[in-house]
């Protein structure tokens, strides 16, 4: 299975793995220079890998364009040097031991090495968006605003007259359903598409992106392996309220008052966190989180219906399916 998508129509998968090469290439030659504790910590991340979905979703969109004009390989750098920018950031603010299966770095140096590394990649970023014109920069700025709002709104906590659900939706919104938007909304911009096709795929990623957050945060609890790249269990014991346990916290049920004692904070021993795990598997809260899941995928894929048939489209909508099947 070709990215993470069955049934990938041969020819586009050839095409999307010669254009993934130059996206690498490319993303390591943004991190040259004189200054090797830079170049170091920068590469930290980059060498560590990662799904790459952000720039995926950029050469997927260039399909319904001309997805050989080389502003798209660039936008797709972009968006995945933003990416791992937040990274770094969001380690030092989660104090987070490992990234990627790898020390963090800030566990690996320090949180100002860590915050400035962070700060020269979105540096670079900027420089290389620098060549792709005005709308293309202004569309950066306003991502990274949402990003910071993102972050901001979370750090704050619960918004008065929003329930915690929402809230959380909307930070999800804005952490990760904005830069995956953009992504999608560079490549078909970037390959000459329709205004029509721009827009449809622009909200299919902002969708997609919230989606793939939710999956994530079932995973955290059904999985018993480390399938959404952390230790499943991760956010019960850093104290983070995500999907499954929202709608536990959300509950009026008198039977969920110690469970919902046990959710509102950090859980320090394991033994404590192996048997909040095995109850919340069976729990009414992950029928519902599926079902908001399910949902959410399916508004994703409706964005899609617009869109001319082809080897792309297939695709997209088979990623959203690939989604609800990782949850299963």
């Amino acid at each position: 299975m070709a990215f993470g998508i069955p049934h990938l129509d041969v020819k586009l998968e050839l095409s999307i793995r010669a254009d993934m090469k130059r996206v690498e290439d490319l993303l390591r030659t943004q991190i040259k220079g004189d200054y090797p504790l830079v170049i170091e910590t920068s590469r930290h991340l980059v060498e560590a890998g990662g799904k790459r979905l952000r720039p995926l979703l950029t050469l997927l969109a260039a399909q319904f364009g001309d997805p050989k004009r080389k502003e798209i390989i660039e936008a797709a750098v972009v968006c995945e040097l933003t990416h791992l920018a937040t990274l770094y950031h969001d380690d030092v603010m989660d104090e987070a031991p490992l990234r990627r299966g790898v020390k963090s770095a800030n566990a690996r140096w320090n949180n100002t090495v860590a915050i400035l590394t962070g700060d020269y990649l979105f540096a670079k970023a900027s420089d290389l968006l620098a060549d792709l014109g005005p709308e293309a920069v202004r569309l950066q700025a306003r991502t990274f605003e949402r990003l910071v709002i993102g972050q901001i709104t979370e750090t704050q906590g619960f918004t008065a007259g929003l329930s915690m659900l929402d809230h959380y939706l909307s930070v999800v919104a804005d952490k990760t359903g904005s830069l995956i938007a953009t992504s999608t909304r560079f490549g078909a911009l970037l390959s000459g598409a329709s205004e029509e096709i721009v827009e449809s795929l622009t909200r299919f990623g902002e969708k997609i992106g919230i989606v793939f957050q939710l999956a994530d945060d079932v995973i955290d609890i059904a999985s018993e392996s480390n399938e959404s790249g952390k230790t499943p269990g991760t956010d019960l014991r850093e104290g983070v309220p995500t999907l499954v346990t929202l709608f536990v916290l959300e509950s009026t049920a008198p039977a969920d008052g110690e469970l919902k004692a046990i959710l509102s904070a950090p859980i320090t021993d394991e033994a404590v966190v192996a048997n909040t795990l095995k109850v919340l598997r069976t729990h009414k809260a992950m029928d519902a989180a599926k079902n908001l899941l399910h949902k959410s995928a399916d508004e994703a894929a409706l964005e899609l219906v617009t869109l001319p048939d082809g080897s792309a489209k297939r695709a997209l909508i088979e990623l959203c399916e690939t989604i609800i099947t990782r949850t299963s």
